[in-house]
């Protein structure tokens, strides 16, 4: 017999899943409204085209559409489910389940992030200096659900090699230089898994810790993440944005949380992807995302890219290491990354015309892809520039 309060919970349940689907559906209609997205498009002189960039500065983020290929995503999907073959058993296992050295658990770097399905590990905590104030809703998982799931992996590139030569892609780097300059840096690497009905959100937050207050601040100062997506991405289990937030300085979330009643908040829209799309967003820009209680997943590959004038001479910060000086010799090596995905992406499609890394050219410096270079992956995350 169901009793007054079962029934009084389920009353509230539909009531908040109605209130949701009607966010999502409005928040697409925005979302498709706004004249950020299609594929990528240079102008005569072979620059990222003026019409992007407007269209990435007025917004704070832009989707580019088809850029990753079949095959390609083929290569991906191999890479990711090994990956998730290689977990740890349990957190802190130091094996897989089918007995093996668990991904990530030689490294000293941080590699692997857990959290309870479908919650929000990082919100209302004084993690990431606190810079997700705000804990967002977290639903009641099936009773089967594991204990714990990973939903980001740090670091990533010494995981796959689909994902490095993605890194390589030319028009992918083709955009980072005409969004950040040709010498541009990297800042670092990752891969967030959203498995249906358990993938954590990511509360409201702006990224970035040590331009806030600088006079040279403006509305690039901390970069940018390139997330692009294997399977695509829905408003249930992508990234919300506020349109427009890049160019404000620091907010206050938790007013804006207040002020909306609840964390959806009324102004953010979706990354709306299809398989292969590549969004482009500001990390000054208010985002998130929430659970993911959809069928669908997303698996998104996350490259941070940074102008070199951020970075260098500057003090680090940010959960991806310890608070160094950036110096040249610093930058130039953390910055082979780019130069082994150039030449590893070269290897597997031959007839692409590879990317030209101005800095390196410039220089002469040469990073070939071979086994040596593998090896030398272990831990490059610990020199991840994070400002």
């Amino acid at each position: 017999m169901v009793t007054n309060r079962e029934q009084a919970v389920a009353a509230d349940y539909g009531r908040e899943q109605a209130a949701m689907d009607a966010y999502l559906h409005a928040g697409a209609a925005k979302a498709y409204a706004l004249g950020n997205r299609g594929p990528v498009r240079y102008d005569a002189d072979g620059a990222l085209h003026g019409d992007i960039l407007e269209a990435y500065w007025r917004c704070g983020f832009y989707v580019f559409e088809g850029v990753l290929g079949a095959d390609e995503l083929a290569d991906i999907e191999a890479d990711i489910a090994d990956i998730r073959a290689r977990l740890p058993r349990a957190k802190g296992a130091p094996l897989d389940a089918r007995g093996r050295p668990a991904l990530g658990a030689d490294c000293q770097a941080p590699t692997l992030f857990w959290s309870k399905p479908l919650g929000d590990p990082f919100g209302g905590t004084d993690q990431a200096n606190g810079r997700h104030p705000v804990k967002m809703l977290e639903p009641i998982p099936a009773p089967d659900a594991p204990e714990e799931i990973v939903y980001l992996i740090l670091g990533s590139l010494q995981f796959s090699e689909a994902c490095l030569r993605a890194y390589g892609h030319p028009d992918l780097l083709a955009i980072s230089a005409g969004i950040n300059g040709e010498d541009f840096v990297p800042f670092a690497d990752a891969i967030f898994i959203k498995e249906p009905g358990l993938g954590a959100s990511v509360a409201w937050h702006q990224d970035g810790v040590t331009h806030w207050d600088s006079e040279a601040w403006d509305q690039g100062s901390h970069g940018f993440n390139i997330m692009a997506q294997l399977y695509g991405c829905t408003p249930a289990n992508g990234v919300w944005v506020v349109p427009g937030t890049h160019k404000l300085g620091k907010l206050n979330i938790r007013a804006a949380v207040a002020a909306a009643g609840s964390e959806r908040l009324g102004d953010a829209v979706p990354i709306v992807c299809a398989p292969g799309d590549v969004a482009v967003t500001n990390r000054q820009a208010l985002h998130g995302s929430f659970a993911n209680t959809s069928p669908h997943w997303r698996v998104t590959l996350n490259f941070g890219c940074h102008r070199r004038a951020s970075v260098l001479g500057v003090r680090g910060g940010g959960l991806h290491n310890a608070a160094a000086v950036y110096d040249a010799a610093r930058i130039r090596e953390r910055a082979r990354l780019i130069a082994y995905a150039i030449d590893a992406r070269r290897q597997r499609f031959p007839n692409e015309t590879p990317y030209v890394y101005q800095p390196f050219a410039q220089s002469g410096d040469s990073f070939p892809w071979d086994e040596a270079a593998r090896q030398s992956m272990k831990d490059y995350n610990l020199l991840d520039l994070s400002i």
